[in-house]
């Protein structure tokens, strides 16, 4: 474990066996992977617990649990030792890069310019694209420095930029009876499954009215696996037209959706001090969003 960085009366080696128990579900196994007894790990939390004057781990069943408070000092806790971790390496001291995340799709159309132009103006910087299975792509555990998200982001803490917003599309099966229709609604999605990627997508059962909803829902937690539930026929899907060509799918066939409304693409930060590059960041997201626009005016972008 980690040695004598305090904060208080509180180490880096508290936060890092809170987070091992968090991801191992176990102290027995927590306390395995940091090398100590299950003692030492145990008044570790036991202290950090004080400290806060909250409990983190539910230990009233045989499963281990987080109290809710527990999964709010989780991300906390992840981003602190990131942060402290990224200060400490020395292959990065002379090229610090900024992490961008995205879940899915990235940047859209706009990825390669974006990529590109960065590299060409700010090469002393290198500008890292990072997909993270997450609602904010890693943002809130510290994994990155700014996101591309989809959607409306409720997470406490995190500041979000409207970059631009992208038509929605069904994704159905290539060879199902939706793939030859010109446009689609919503209300045709409504006879069989919506496969819902539940861990970091932007469509929810809310999309539709509350008494015209699909027959029935089939989760995923990622985009690999969404397309593949849909180009095996177990469901349909919605999501926005930068899917449609960041992710093209032999088995499956994006449709326009006529009444379905736009899918928001936002630029997060963590609220606070982060990458000094995070200005010139958004700023260059913002030049090629409008540039675009002004060579295909009235365009809705994909």
């Amino acid at each position: 474990m980690s040695t004598g960085q305090r904060t208080g009366s509180i180490e880096v080696r508290h936060l890092r066996a809170f987070l091992a128990i968090a991801d191992e579900g176990s102290v027995t196994r927590a306390a395995t992977r940091l090398r100590v007894t299950q003692p030492v790990v145990s008044r570790t939390l036991a202290a950090l617990e004080k400290h806060l004057g909250v409990r983190l781990v539910d230990r009233s069943t045989h499963h281990l649990a987080l109290t809710p408070e527990g999964v709010a000092f989780r991300d906390k806790a992840a981003a602190a030792i990131a942060a402290f971790d990224e200060a400490l390496d020395p292959g990065r001291l002379r090229d610090w890069p900024l992490r961008l995340g995205h879940a899915w799709s990235a940047f859209g159309p706009y990825t390669t310019p974006l990529l590109r132009t960065w590299q060409q103006r700010h090469p002393e910087t290198p500008l890292e694209l990072l997909r993270i299975d997450d609602r904010t792509a890693g943002l809130t555990r510290g994994e990155v420095d700014a996101a591309l998200l989809r959607g409306p982001v409720s997470t406490p803490g995190l500041v979000t930029e409207v970059l631009f917003t992208e038509v929605r599309v069904a994704a159905v099966a290539a060879d199902g009876p939706l793939a030859t229709r010109a446009s689609l609604s919503l209300a045709d999605l409504t006879g069989g499954a919506v496969v819902l990627n539940t861990v970091s997508g932007a469509t929810t059962l809310d999309l539709w009215p509350p008494g015209a909803r699909p027959a029935a829902t089939l989760t995923v937690a990622n985009t690999d696996d969404w397309l593949t539930a849909i180009a095996a026929g177990r469901g349909c899907g919605v999501s926005g037209n930068s899917t449609a060509q960041m992710h093209p799918h032999a088995g499956v066939t994006y449709v326009p959706l006529d009444d379905a409304p736009p899918l928001p693409v936002l630029l997060a930060r963590r609220d606070g001090p982060g990458h000094p590059a995070l200005p010139r960041l958004a700023e260059l997201a913002r030049e090629i969003v409008a540039r675009a626009q002004r060579e295909r005016p009235g365009n809705s972008v994909g």
